[in-house]
C-alpha cells in the first residue's frame, strides 16, 4: 500500500506515467470533439426540420407561458416534498424492522424492502390509478401520484438508514447496553440520533430521485411541470422547444439539490450513501 495514499484508489492504483498521459489528453479530446459534433448534427436536423423556427420559441416570451409552467412547478414542488416525507418515514419503518430482533419482522421487511426497491415507480402508478378504483377506493390524482412515489424511494431509503446504522460502531451499542439501557432505548437514544446524522446528504440527494418520479404526473393527469408542459406541447405544437425547455428546469433542480447534499456532506463530514 503507499505510504501516502489518501484514498483507496490512490491505494490501489499508481498515478499515471508520461505516456499515459498523453493517451488520457488524447481521449479527451477525441471525446469532446465527438460530442461537439454530435450536438451541431442534432441542431443542424432541428434546423432542417424547421424546429428552430421563431414560432415555436415565441411561447416562451409571453408572461402567461411562465406563470403556468410556474403552478406546475409549484405542483412539482408538492408532491416531491409530501412524498419525501413519506418515504422517510417508511424507509425509517422498514429498517427499524429489519434491525429489529424478532427473526420473523427481519424476513419480512427485508423482503418488502426488496420488492419496493425492485418495482418501478409507473408499475405502482398504474396499479394505483388502474387497480386501486375497482377496489372501490377514490382517491384524488395527488394521492394516486404521492403515494407510488413514496413507496418506491421507501425501499431505497430503508437501506439508506440501515446503512447508517450499520456505520455506527459497535461499541456504541455495546456502551449503551452496559449501563442498563435496554436495546430500544439503546437504537433509538444513541444508535439512530447518529445513524441520521451520517445519512442526511443522502436523504437530500435521493430527493432528485423523487422530483424526476413527479414527471409521471402524466399518468394521472396531474397538474404538475410536465404535464403543463404537454398541455403547452399540443396547444402550440412545439415539441422540441417545449421538452427541451422544460429538461433544462429539471437539470437546474436536480443540480440544485445535488449541490445542497454536497454542501451538507461537508458540513458534517458525512459522505453520501448511493
Amino acid at each position: 500500500m503507499a505510504a501516502n495514499a489518501t484514498t483507496m484508489r490512490d491505494a490501489l492504483y499508481e498515478a499515471p506515467g508520461p505516456k499515459t498521459r498523453r493517451k488520457m489528453l488524447l481521449g479527451t479530446v477525441v471525446s469532446l470533439a465527438a460530442v461537439v459534433a454530435f450536438l451541431a448534427w442534432v441542431v443542424y436536423r432541428f434546423w432542417v426540420k424547421g424546429q428552430l423556427s421563431y414560432r415555436y420559441w415565441e411561447l416562451f416570451s409571453w408572461r402567461s407561458t411562465w406563470i403556468y409552467l410556474g403552478r406546475g412547478l409549484l405542483g412539482t414542488f408538492e408532491v416531491a416534498l409530501t412524498a419525501g416525507a413519506i418515504a422517510i418515514v417508511l424507509g425509517l419503518a422498514l429498517m427499524l424492522g429489519r434491525t429489529s430482533a424478532s427473526k420473523p419482522l427481519q424476513a419480512a421487511c427485508a423482503v418488502l424492502t426488496n420488492f419496493l426497491r425492485g418495482v418501478p415507480s409507473l408499475l405502482f402508478i398504474y396499479g394505483f390509478f388502474f387497480v386501486v378504483p375497482t377496489l372501490g377506493v377514490k382517491m384524488s390524482s395527488f394521492w394516486m401520484l404521492i403515494i407510488p412515489i413514496a413507496l418506491a424511494a421507501s425501499g431505497v431509503l430503508a437501506e439508506v438508514f440501515r446503512a447508517g446504522v450499520n456505520a455506527v460502531p459497535r461499541g456504541q451499542t455495546e456502551a449503551g447496553l452496559s449501563i442498563g439501557l435496554s436495546p430500544w432505548k439503546v437504537k433509538t437514544k444513541i444508535v439512530l440520533p447518529q445513524a441520521i446524522r451520517f445519512v442526511v446528504p443522502s436523504l437530500i440527494s435521493q430527493l432528485v430521485v423523487v422530483v424526476k418520479d413527479t414527471a409521471l404526473a402524466y399518468v394521472v393527469t396531474f397538474p404538475d411541470l410536465m404535464q403543463n408542459a404537454q398541455v403547452l406541447r399540443t396547444n402550440y405544437d412545439a415539441l422540441v422547444s417545449t421538452y427541451l425547455v422544460v429538461a433544462v428546469i429539471y437539470i437546474l433542480i436536480n443540480y440544485l439539490i445535488n449541490k445542497a447534499a454536497v454542501y451538507v456532506s461537508r458540513r458534517t463530514g458525512a459522505k453520501i450513501i448511493r
